[in-house]
């Protein structure tokens, strides 16, 4: 599977980013307590099924690694996967799919160093970031086979973008929905500033002077609430760093072709500014430029903090049970300027096929992928499961709640974003250290963006260089 200079590459990146490693339990099963029931609901039989893809004819046994991207059941993390494998195996027996549950924040390191060392999992669900860098250094399988032109055709070209490289397809995405910020609505009736919020339009769209009257209001109404926060410690939650500056900038991560840094502009500058300038205010969280993605949240979940940068519906699902305080959490999106409206990067997680040289194990994944996304009963309850949006046009309204409905609404801000450019995975690496420069004014604005700008557009020329030579 690997070429010689793909595995140097691979593990001098390892070397790199290996800071520690974060043991996860991993667990074998065919069987299991069938718990959750397998459910249908408005338009799921709608949805157009995938041809059947080849079952294997002889045992053939493939690993299953999976961040936690199903709500834990019973407070049990990979027990729905469990369900699911059992319910898979009633229809094919002869495909034993080994589980091993990896966590968020050991997982990134723990994949680095399997694929180094030639021991990747068959199958994986994760997110493009990850997967499509993958699929550009030849180390994942394609899929196409498994895209009916119905399938495709159900399914926005931003999503199919987000997974295939130069046309072919190597991510199935399954679960969706914008990234947004959101907040502590119970906080504002509380102190009597509903009325700043924008909840009253449909769309929910605001700007930059409203964001500040809000946090203003909860710095002198609330003082022991941290108006909004913000975290620059780690790759982690990189998107909703991203989402917040560029809507604050009124410009794009990337130019139109995806093959630039595009925020190196007066626009990002400003937005920069304004980020030191909320802080001075008392408005963003101290100590962001240490603070991690996990910690923003964390304040958030305990009602510490009234606005979260980084949320969405499959994140205020997954982070329900870690709520400590009793509020309502809304969704909104980003503030703007100069009457913009909103851009938004989608969340999307998908499942992917590394090519291990097996054919056997190629076909029986395909096999449990077209199972967890196309069954008509099983592939419902996952992505329920999941709480994100369907990635197909087709399966809508399987939710209740205003704030589902908001999601599908905003699917119209929706962006492709800058995770499909050649050299990304490299790309974030200098985004949180040009933050965290900024936020120990240890670089102007200007600076920092002039260097991520220098060191982002080499990472592109290099992947490109990458891509093409595999």
């Amino acid at each position: 599977m690997h070429k010689s200079k793909q595995k140097s590459l691979l593990l001098a990146i390892t070397a790199l980013l290996l800071t520690f490693m974060t043991a996860c339990s991993g667990s074998s099963t065919s069987n299991s307590d069938n718990n959750v029931q397998p459910t249908t609901q408005a338009k799921a039989s709608e949805k157009p099924v995938a041809e059947e893809t080849v079952k294997p004819a002889d045992p053939v046994e493939i690993t299953w690694w999976n961040f936690p991207n199903f709500t834990a059941l019973d407070g049990e993390v990979g027990k729905f996967e469990k369900q699911l494998i059992a319910a898979f195996n009633e229809k094919h027996p002869n495909i034993t799919v080994n589980l091993e549950m990896l966590t968020f924040d050991g997982g990134p390191e723990k994949l680095n160093v399997a694929i180094a060392t030639d021991t990747a999992p068959d199958v994986i669900y994760d997110a493009p970031g990850r997967i499509i860098d993958w699929a550009k250094n030849g180390l994942l399988a394609p899929i196409d086979d498994m895209f009916t032109p119905e399938v495709r055709g159900d399914i926005e070209q931003a999503i199919i973008e987000q997974s295939s490289v130069d046309g072919t397809m190597y991510m199935y995405p399954f679960n969706t929905g914008p990234f947004t910020m959101a907040v502590n609505k119970t906080l504002f009736e509380d102190i009597g500033a509903l009325d700043l919020l924008p909840l009253a339009s449909e769309d929910r769209t605001w700007f930059v002077e409203q964001f500040e009257a809000a946090l203003q209001a909860v710095k002198e109404k609330a003082p022991d609430v941290i108006p909004v926060g913000f975290f620059a410690k780690s790759q982690a939650g990189d998107q909703g760093t991203r989402g917040f500056i560029t809507n604050l900038a009124g410009s794009t991560f990337l130019n139109d072709t995806n093959d630039a840094i595009a925020l190196n502009n007066e626009g990002g500058v400003a937005a920069l500014e304004w980020i030191l300038n909320a802080s001075e205010q008392g408005w963003l969280a101290e100590g962001a430029s240490s603070m991690a993605a996990s910690d923003h949240n964390d304040l958030f979940l305990q009602g510490k903090m009234a606005f979260a940068i980084n949320y969405s519906a499959v994140l205020k699902t997954q982070f329900a049970p870690n709520k400590t305080s009793d509020f309502e959490d809304v969704l909104l999106p980003y503030p703007t300027v100069d009457g913009k409206a909103p851009i938004l990067e989608p969340f999307l997680g998908g499942l992917s096929i590394f090519d291990n040289g097996n054919a056997e194990k190629i076909e029986a994944s395909k096999a449990f992928i077209d199972f967890l996304v196309n069954d008509p009963e099983w592939s419902i309850t996952a992505l329920k499961q999941t709480g994100g949006l369907s990635a197909r046009n087709s399966v809508t309204g399987i939710y209740d709640g205003s704030e589902y409905a908001y999601s599908e609404l905003a699917r119209k801000f929706i962006t492709t974003p800058p995770t499909i450019a050649d050299g990304y995975a490299e790309i974030r690496t200098y985004w949180f250290p040009a933050l965290q420069q900024v936020l120990l004014k240890a670089a102007t604005p200007a600076d920092a963006l002039a260097e991520f700008e220098r060191l982002g557009n080499e990472a592109i020329a290099k992947g490109k260089q990458n891509r093409e030579s595999n």
